[in-house]
Order: C-alpha cells, then structure tokens, then sequence
C-alpha cells in the first residue's frame, strides 16, 4: 500500500493567547499542497514489530519519530498485533514549518485504519492524532480548513483560488516552540512589513513572522525581496519557517525568480514550485 503525505503551508496564522495546559490558542487557515512524501506500509507477519525507514539518514527511526508513534498509538487502539513495515520517502523538507512529520503520522492512521480494515469513525482517528501533535488532524481532512484551538479542532472550507505557489528554505530550520516561546516579548524589524496582504480573497498574514525575523533575519530579507518581484503577489512566511512562500501570479511561471533569487539572495536555497490542493479526498492508495 502507498500513501501520498501532502505538505500545507499557513495563508494565516493568528496566536490569540497561552491556555492552561501550557500550548497557545491559535487561528490558522492551513491548504494542502502538492508537495507530497510517500509511505510503502506492509503486512509483516506476526510477529508483532513495527519495522520503519527511512531515505533521510538524518530523520530519527525509532520512538521519536512520528510515523512510529503513530503506528504505536493505531495498535493500542485497535488491539492489532500483526507485524507492519513502514518505508517513508522523503519529498518535504525537515523543520520548514510544512508539516511533513505530521502529515506523515495522519496518512500512517489512515493507511493502517485501511490496510487492516479496522474501519475507526473519523472521531477516533482524530483523537488519535491529537495526541500526536497538534498539526496531524489537519492532515486527517486532506482539505484547506481552519484549525483553532491548538490546532485540533479543524473546520474543513473550500478556496476558490487556484494558488500557484514557489517555496523557498534556506539550509536552516526553526524550532516551532523556541518561536512560540519568543512570540508575546518580540518586536518587529525596522523597514519590514508585517501587515495584511490581499490576493485571490485570501487576507496573508503570520504572527510568527515577528519573533522569528527577529532572530533569523535572513528570513525578513527573503519575504521583502520576493514583494518586490514583478511575478510575486503575496509572500509569507508558513507557519514557523523557515519556509518562505511566494503566491504567483497569472500562470505560476517560477524558474525566473528562482535563477534571481539564487543570484540576488542565496544560491543554495533550496527551492519548489508548488500549488494548493483542494481535494477532500483521502489519500491516494495503491496495493
């Protein structure tokens, strides 16, 4: 069985404020895109072993990462013991605030949920992935929706925009609660716009941008210069970064503002020309 995992990038990100259990309230609109890892899952027998790899040496393989725990948390669930392999293939960057480990962990709960016949309500598998963090029942939904609470409470929307997309990550990643923690003492940058962009009836802004630029200015740099580019209608940063995406106009041509921003901001930016995916549909299988 192979499973598409889709990366989301953040058209909004809002922090309301810190709740009692120690995680922030939040508002986001979260889109799916095309950017996508694969999961190989397998039936392995009985004899009770969860066998993962991975084509990233440097993504963990044993209990810290998410697709493991969430095979775990599947099979305390449902009492299933047969032995299962997982191979996960590698498309989404790590710690470039797409969700990729996340997206992974909810195509682990429904791959397994289908490959065994379990058949859990989408309630059970939303608990689920609750506990594993707080972006992984977006992912359940496989469609744009607003996340409110920690993230976990997830109203599925539809976008009439056909947003054509370009990412860009330089070698760097950012720790989710180190920009978190730095959020409510953090100022803004002198001659950086952090204000609301308008383009396709979507409202682009991220309070996570603030604390963030603060420390890793290279960031601030690439969402300015990408505004100022002719092709460019909105750029932002997705959710923790360091990720900076560029909404294209007209038709999503990207290969001139990558050679640019390779020559102007950074040659090793690592870089994808992407678009949003409105489809509610699960994720693609195939035996």
């Amino acid at each position: 069985m192979q499973l598409s995992a889709p990366a989301k990038v953040n058209l909004s990100f809002q922090i309301k404020e810190r709740r009692a259990d120690g995680f922030h309230e939040i508002e986001t609109l979260m889109a799916p895109i095309s950017l996508a890892d694969r999961l190989t899952i397998e039936r392995a027998g009985d004899d009770d072993q969860i066998e993962f790899s991975c084509d990233d040496p440097s993504l963990p393989v044993g209990d810290d990462n998410l697709v493991v725990r969430a095979a775990k948390f599947f099979r305390e669930r449902t009492g299933i013991r047969n032995g299962v392999t997982i191979a996960l293939e590698k498309k989404i960057p790590h710690g470039a605030g797409l969700g990729g480990g996340s997206s992974d962990a909810a195509s682990t709960l429904l791959g397994l949920n289908e490959l065994f016949g379990t058949r859990l309500p989408d309630d059970e598998l939303l608990k689920l992935a609750a506990q594993l963090g707080s972006d992984v029942p977006f992912f359940l939904a496989r469609s744009p929706a607003v996340c409110r609470g920690r993230g976990e409470l997830v109203t599925p929307i539809s976008l009439d925009a056909k947003f054509h997309l370009l990412l860009l990550k330089p070698e760097f990643s950012v720790p989710t609660p180190w920009a978190y923690g730095r959020w409510k003492d953090s100022r803004e940058l002198p001659g950086v716009d952090y204000s609301p962009q308008e383009f396709g009836g979507v409202r682009f802004c991220n309070d996570l941008e603030r604390p963030v630029f603060e420390k890793f200015v290279f960031l601030a740099q690439l969402k300015t210069w990408l505004r100022q580019q002719p092709e460019v209608a909105a750029a932002l940063m997705s959710g923790s970064g360091s990720t900076v995406f560029a909404i294209l106009r007209n038709d999503g041509k990207s290969e001139a503002v990558i050679a640019r921003a390779r020559k102007e901001v950074d040659p090793r930016l690592w870089t994808c020309a992407t678009q949003l995916s409105s489809s509610t549909s699960r994720p693609r299988i195939h035996d």
